[in-house]
């Protein structure tokens, strides 16, 4: 019988694996961390001022691993520091370690969160329609994070994953697109306003000498839009132009004038009484859709936000 043995069948030295043996004798965690951010760098200045420690700090941790390891890291010429061969051998393992343990890091601290989908929206339509009506969506869907950009026109989507757009442009035929709602627009303004400008009601109805027209830069033809849509004559009156439609629609309900409102844009301030719609809505021929890149798979965070965005029209 060999009566040879390693240690003690119950130290603790005999107990241990070879992998837990060979992370007892790696370097201690900041002295790695110096030495990447010195290889890194190029600099143990520079990596002295990123960890927030004096030069002599880096200088120790890096001679206390090659004294560990028997093999120089640095060559030190010219005051200046070149990694040697050994040296950018474990720079790249150090640097793959501290990758794979911030990512680590990162998901188990959020271990319930999926990546935002990334919507984009035109402005006007995610401040005065979207936005009232987030709280209910993330109540009815609190797994599902939301990521909200403002554009218009054609859409990248190598930087969102869906887009709300009017159908006033071609956006090609690879896109996938799902009908939202159609526009539907109308004349605006506030009900002193009205009470002042307006005479007649229902298809009599009709603007009073002196009443101004709203216009918007972004929509310059939305009078005359509505006005073939509605089968009425364009009234002739002063108007008043504003750089975006959204301030157009402010200056309705601060009593400016009158100005075209798209349902969805004003729906709450008529329901709230700060707009007043005395010729009503009519479809303009336009819609809104949802694109995509490809078609949402049911069940999916962005098919449940396709269904919801439908609800809300």
């Amino acid at each position: 019988m060999n009566s040879h043995h390693d240690g003690e069948p119950d130290s603790p030295t005999s107990q241990q694996s070879p992998a837990r043996r060979a992370l007892d004798a790696l370097p201690p965690l900041g002295a790695l961390r110096c030495f990447e951010a010195a290889a890194r760098l190029g600099s143990f200045t520079r990596a002295a001022q990123e960890l927030h420690l004096t030069h002599g700090a880096i200088s120790r941790a890096v001679r206390s691993i090659e004294d560990a390891l028997g093999v120089a890291l640095f060559e030190r010429r010219s005051q200046r520091v070149h990694l040697t061969a050994a040296g950018e051998r474990l720079r790249d393992a150090a640097a793959a370690a501290f990758d794979l343990l911030a990512a680590t890091v990162r998901e188990l601290r959020e271990p319930a969160r999926k990546p935002a989908l990334v919507l984009s929206c035109e402005p006007t339509l995610l401040m005065r329609w979207l936005i009232p009506r987030l709280p209910a969506f993330q109540a009815a869907h609190p797994q599902i994070a939301l990521q909200w950009v403002a554009g218009g026109g054609p859409v990248g989507f190598s930087e969102v994953d869906l887009a709300i757009r009017r159908n006033d442009f071609s956006w090609g035929r690879e896109v996938h697109a799902q009908h939202l709602f159609d526009e539907r627009v109308g004349p605006v303004c506030s009900p002193a306003y009205r009470d002042a400008r307006v005479e007649g009601a229902g298809r009599g109805a009709r603007l009073s000498e002196g009443a101004v027209l709203l216009h918007s830069a972004t929509r310059p033809d939305a009078w005359a839009q509505w006005a073939r849509a509605a089968r009425r004559r364009l009234p002739r009156a002063p108007a008043q132009t504003f750089e975006h439609f959204y301030f157009s629609l402010q200056a309705a309900a601060a009593g400016v004038g009158v100005a075209i409102g798209p349902w969805q844009l004003v729906r709450d301030d008529v329901d709230a009484g700060v707009l007043a719609a005395p010729f009503g809505f009519v479809a303009d021929g336009s819609a809104y859709f949802l694109l995509s890149p490809a078609p949402a798979r049911a069940g999916t965070p962005a098919a449940l936000l396709a269904a919801w965005l439908r609800a809300q029209a």
